[in-house]
């Protein structure tokens, strides 16, 4: 069975390092249609990548680099970008270059269009994914959903503690899964707050009395909303000398499911700490139906319906 793995994944591999080990093996790469990857050393003035085998070069023509670009859809970015980087291709055959050297001519977009026609294209709404994180804006984080192949999680979609900036969930490069929230003209947009757990979920996780971590999430006029967890935050007095994103030491006064409340009291507040981009997913594979966020007793409904 093919895996479509986040564009880098394969590169490493032992049965990689052999498919890209001579012109026999990439010979045997073409006839076999078989996907691999190599590291991107050039993106010349024309846009075309080259990539170094070592013993020969390799040659993606411009609109080979990636799919959309010969439409406009995909911007050349998308291939200065993978320079210094593996990239996915097949070989589609052998040529000899202006200086007489023999080279493969590779196609990242052949490789690309696989993934769509047999993994991307039979995703659904609910279904778990496992992702790399490849760039963060303000609005959300573009991950790699399968060879190099992009798609994005809104900000608000990332967790139920509300953060500035993706940067406070991820970074680049790191691996996450998430869950299929809207597929549309072959575009689709991802979740990741399904997979932290339910209220009760995470708030089984802590005990009233216990002192515990947790960073300033916002500050209102009527208390600190502290998060001790993506999926769980609690509500402290207002106190003097706090700032948002600021690492503190909070005592749990009370948890009160009903109204899905967690009273804090904070017992130290300081600038200087961590970023925790380790998750306990309470789910990563499969799908998801329906999510319900919110507690029985609450009265209230945070649902994520994905059917």
């Amino acid at each position: 069975m093919i895996e479509y793995l986040s564009e880098g994944e394969l590169y490493c591999r032992e049965d990689n390092k052999y498919r890209i080990s001579s012109k026999k093996t990439l010979e045997e790469l073409k006839l076999l249609n078989i996907t691999a990857e190599a590291p991107c050393v050039v993106c010349d003035s024309q846009h075309n990548l080259i990539v170094d085998f070592g013993f020969m070069k390799g040659l993606v023509p411009r609109e080979e680099g990636a799919v959309g670009i010969d439409t406009g859809r995909t911007r050349d970015i998308a291939l200065i970008s993978r320079v210094n980087k593996p990239i996915c291709f097949k070989v589609t055959g052998f040529s000899i270059d202006n200086f007489g050297k023999e080279i493969a001519l590779l196609s990242r977009k052949a490789a690309q269009l696989e993934c769509i026609e047999n993994y991307i294209s039979k995703l659904t709404k609910g279904d778990i994914v496992k992702v790399k994180v490849t760039h963060l804006e303000q609005f959300g984080a573009f991950v790699d959903i399968g060879r190099g192949l992009s798609s994005l999680i809104p900000i608000d979609s990332i967790s139920i503690s509300r953060i500035s900036h993706p940067s406070d969930r991820f970074y680049i490069g790191q691996q996450i899964f998430a869950v299929v929230k809207e597929k549309e003209e072959g575009k689709i947009t991802l979740s990741h707050k399904e997979l932290l757990g339910t209220w009760s979920e995470n708030a089984a996780g802590f005990s009233v009395g216990e002192t515990v971590a947790g960073i300033v999430r916002s500050i209102e006029g009527y208390g600190i909303f502290i998060e001790l967890l993506p999926n769980l935050a609690g509500l402290a007095e207002l106190k003097d000398n706090i700032f948002v994103n600021q690492q503190t030491s909070v005592y749990i006064k009370a948890i009160v499911p009903d109204k899905m409340k967690i009273k804090l009291i904070i017992v130290d507040a300081f600038s200087e700490g961590y970023i925790n981009h380790s998750y306990n997913y309470f789910k990563s594979s499969g799908r998801i139906d329906r999510w319900v966020y919110s507690t029985p007793e609450s009265g209230k409904l945070i649902v994520s319906d994905f059917r």
